[in-house]
């Protein structure tokens, strides 16, 4: 446990979690289900965001966000999905990832609906065309995709939303008091000549010009 040093008591095994909080309830021991049915391609069929989660093959994790139209990831059939790479800073990180360990985890969001949809299953790099060119968008084809094989599926609850209140616009808030992203940018950047106006007027260009 080095590192964790600053804390005085660690949990270090399961029996510790469950004298904690116990077992879970039958419902949610049984509501994984292993293929995609009509209702998850329901859900994902009205998604217009996720976030899948990745790991290289030492363990180093990484999550990132992939959004577009309602609909954007491509059902294949009950065991296949496709995720389209859109063009991004090209980190790559979740794609180099997966080159190096295919186990993945997705978390679909619906606005509104607190109640998200979990898959988790393993993910190859493809660039089958015939499957791309469904994905296209305003002519332009994704150069590659994340192809998924559907091995788990399950609703996770919706207490994180609620006590979030992500969704309720009363709880938002104020403009003008979120974190300024492009200082915040030049900052952890630290090189000469890039300033926050600098970012600022780069990320107005990518999200104006680059989205496809």
């Amino acid at each position: 446990m080095s590192g964790f040093g600053i804390f005085r008591e660690v949990v270090t095994s399961e029996e510790q979690l469950r004298e904690t909080f116990g077992e879970p309830s039958r419902l949610v021991q049984n509501k994984s289900i292993f293929h995609l049915d009509k209702h998850c391609r329901n859900y994902i069929a009205q998604s217009p965001f996720l976030i899948i989660s990745t790991a290289d093959e030492k363990g180093n994790c990484d999550a990132s966000p992939r959004g577009d139209a309602p609909g954007f990831v491509h059902i294949i059939d009950d065991h296949h999905l496709v995720i389209p790479e859109r063009p991004g800073n090209r980190r790559m990180d979740s794609i180099t990832n997966i080159l190096k360990n295919p186990h993945v985890g997705l978390i679909f969001l619906i606005p509104t609906l607190e109640e998200t949809l979990r898959i988790n299953g393993k993910a190859c790099v493809i660039q089958d065309q015939d499957i791309l060119q469904k994905m296209a968008v305003k002519g332009k084809v994704p150069a590659l995709g994340i192809g998924v094989q559907v091995e788990e599926c399950y609703v996770h609850c919706a207490k994180a939303f609620l006590r979030s209140g992500l969704w309720k616009p009363d709880m938002w808030p104020e403009a003008g008091t979120t974190p300024d992203i492009a200082k915040m940018v030049a900052d952890h950047v630290n090189l000469p000549g890039i300033s926050a106006k600098e970012v600022a007027e780069g990320l107005r260009d990518s999200y104006t010009n680059r989205l496809y």
